[in-house]
C-alpha cells in the first residue's frame, strides 16, 4: 500500500483507510463499514471491469517513468496489470535529459507486456519533434507544410524559427521546436527557456547534437522515428468503468493530449484528429489551454470521460481528468490515474509490502 497517500475520487477526498479496494474478481469492496460487501454498482457495469491506466506527461525523465511503472505494477493485481489498457497521454520529449531512453522504454512495452494494450498519444511536443525529423503525415490536400507558417509569421523573430537545412519543407511546429528564443525567461513557468519555446534543447543534447542542429534528423534512430510517426492524436474507448460517489459508472472514454475544444462540434474534432490533418498549424486539442479545459457540453448528455495531460496540473472534476502533475519540471512527480478505482499513483510514492 501507499504510506500516507490518498485516492482522488471526483468531488471527494478519500483517506487511505476508506479507499475502495479492487479485488481479484474485479469488484470494489468498501473498507468504510468493514462489511466487505461490494459497493453499489450500476446494472450495466461488467462483473470484472478492465483496468485502464492513464499516464501523464513524461518529458524526458526516464527515472520518473521507471519508478512510476514499478509502482503501478506493484499496486495493481498482477493479472489485471498484465491485461490492462495503458494510455500514455503524450509529451515524451523535451525539458528532461533522457528522451532517447524514454523512447526505448515505451517501444519495449509491447514485447515485454504482450497482453497489455498500449496507446501512445501525441503531445504537442511530440508533434513538433516529429515535424522536425520529417515523419508527420503529409497534408491530405497535397499542400506544402510551408502553408502552416503564414498565420503566425509575426512570431518568427521572437521564437527564432529554425532556418537550417530542410526548413523550406517543414511544418510550423518543427521550425518553432528547433528555434532559439530571443527572450530567455519564461514568465509563465518561471524558468529559463531551454533553447526553444518548447524547451527542446535537452532533447537535441540527449541525441548528442547541439540545439537547433539539422544533424538531429540523422541522429534519431529509425525505431524512434517510427514511434513518432505512429503516434495517434486521439483515442476512443467504449465501456470504461469509473468509480464515482454513486458507485461504478460505465462510460465512453476519449483520451487526447490537451482536451477537446468547447466551441467546436465534437464529431468534427474527432474526424480531424483521427485523420491527423497536418494542414492545421496549431492543433487545438494538442496544444490548447482554456479552450480545452472543460468537457464540451454535448458530451455531458451521455457519460463520457475526457482524459488529458498537457496542463501542468492534476485536476479531477467529474469525468474530466487532467493528469499532468509534473509539467516537465524536475522537482515535480509524474502521475497516473488508474480506472476504475480512480487511484492516483506517482513516481515519488513510497510503497510498503
Amino acid at each position: 500500500m501507499i504510506k500516507g497517500k490518498a485516492c482522488l475520487i471526483p468531488g471527494r477526498y478519500i483517506p487511505e483507510l476508506h479507499r475502495p479496494r479492487l479485488t481479484t474478481n474485479g469488484l470494489f469492496h468498501s473498507t468504510v463499514n468493514g462489511s466487505g460487501k461490494p459497493t453499489k454498482m450500476e446494472n450495466s457495469v461488467p462483473k470484472k471491469p478492465r483496468t485502464v491506466c492513464c499516464i501523464g506527461d513524461i518529458h524526458g525523465f526516464i527515472t520518473k517513468l521507471q519508478n512510476l511503472w514499478s509502482n503501478l505494477e506493484t499496486l495493481i493485481d498482477p493479472v489485471d496489470f498484465q491485461n490492462a489498457l495503458i494510455i500514455f497521454l503524450g509529451d515524451y520529449c523535451d525539458r528532461g535529459p533522457d528522451t532517447p531512453k524514454v523512447m526505448d522504454f515505451l517501444i519495449s512495452l509491447r514485447s515485454n507486456y504482450p497482453n497489455q494494450s498500449h496507446v501512445f498519444l501525441s503531445g504537442n511536443h511530440d508533434f513538433a519533434f516529429a515535424a522536425f525529423v520529417g515523419v508527420l503525415p503529409p497534408p491530405p490536400d497535397g499542400s506544402e507544410f510551408s502553408e502552416t507558417w503564414k498565420e503566425y509569421t509575426s512570431s518568427e523573430e521572437r521564437e527564432g524559427w529554425f532556418k537550417g537545412d530542410g526548413y523550406e519543407k517543414m511544418h510550423l511546429q518543427g521550425r518553432s521546436w528547433a528555434g532559439t528564443m530571443k527572450v530567455k525567461f519564461d514568465t509563465v513557468k518561471g524558468t529559463e527557456f531551454q533553447g526553444s519555446i518548447y524547451d527542446a534543447g535537452p532533447t537535441f543534447e540527449s541525441y548528442g547534437v547541439p540545439h537547433g542542429s539539422a544533424d538531429l534528423i540523422k541522429a534519431v534512430p529509425d525505431e524512434h522515428k517510427k514511434f513518432l510517426a505512429d503516434m495517434v492524436w486521439v483515442h476512443e474507448e467504449d465501456d470504461v468503468c469509473i468509480q464515482t460517489e454513486e458507485g461504478l459508472k460505465l462510460c465512453k472514454l476519449i483520451a487526447v493530449h490537451a482536451g477537446l475544444e468547447k466551441d467546436k462540434a465534437v464529431d468534427e474534432q474527432l474526424k480531424t484528429l483521427k485523420a491527423r490533418d497536418t494542414r492545421v498549424a496549431k492543433v487545438g486539442p494538442l496544444c490548447g489551454r482554456a479552450s480545452v479545459w472543460e468537457i464540451p457540453k454535448e458530451l455531458t448528455e451521455k457519460p463520457t470521460i475526457v482524459v488529458s495531460g498537457h496542463h501542468g496540473k492534476l485536476h479531477i472534476e467529474g469525468l474530466r481528468l487532467i493528469i499532468d502533475e509534473g509539467g516537465g519540471l524536475e522537482q515535480n512527480p509524474v502521475a497516473a490515474v488508474v480506472l476504475p478505482s480512480m487511484l492516483i499513483v506517482r513516481d515519488t510514492d513510497t510503497l510498503s509490502k
